[in-house]
């Protein structure tokens, strides 16, 4: 166990970009991680990974902060649902490991989140939602294959045009922050496991 913790203390990710230092970071970012640090207990490590370049930064926490947490005909629970499905079929695990503590602390339920983590159509969901993450799935596995009638479904399943177009963009989203976070092999805050159990 120690020499797992020991692992986990490393940098946030393997690429050797050492963030800025944090009294180095412009004052609304300070006031940003204080915040996390406050509401979490810590700063989420793909923070860190991101904060060698400011801009960068920016850009990852505009983008999460309008689709996870702005305005949205999806519930958060919704959107961290599209996350957690996507980032299981991408394997990711820092995704996996963040996102599925988000569906147990939103849904109060553990075994949900474990059930999406592992295979969503295992878990008991509604129709609207089992639809959703079907769409989720297949804009992910086969974007290709995506057609109007995959739309259609989702409107039949009770969706209206902007909440598509969010199932859209959360999906689109992570397929992206998986690869970065892949790529990068950010290594995912060991707070997380613990929570919300």
């Amino acid at each position: 166990m120690a020499n797992q913790q020991a692992q986990h203390k490393k940098a946030a990710m393997a690429i050797d970009l050492p963030p800025l230092a944090r009294q180095n970071l412009p004052t609304d970012l300070q006031a940003y991680f204080t915040k996390c640090e406050e509401k979490l207990g810590f700063v989420p490590n793909v923070l860190l990974a991101y904060s060698f370049d400011v801009a960068k930064l920016r850009g990852f926490m505009d983008t999460y902060n309008a689709l996870m947490l702005g305005d949205s005909p999806l519930t958060k629970l919704q959107r961290e649902m599209i996350a957690v499905v996507v980032s299981s079929r991408n394997r990711c695990v820092y995704c996996l490991v963040s996102h599925g503590e988000a569906v147990r602390a939103l849904s109060g339920n553990p075994v949900l989140g474990e059930e999406l983590v592992m295979n969503y159509r295992s878990a008991t969901l509604p129709p609207a939602e089992r639809a959703m993450l079907d769409f989720a799935v297949k804009l992910t596995d086969t974007p290709e294959a995506v057609e109007e009638s995959d739309r259609e479904a989702l409107r039949r399943a009770g969706f209206a045009e902007a909440a598509i177009w969010d199932i859209v963009a959360v999906t689109a989203f992570f397929n992206m922050s998986n690869r970065m976070a892949i790529g990068a092999e950010m290594q995912a805050n060991l707070q997380y496991h613990a929570r919300s159990r």
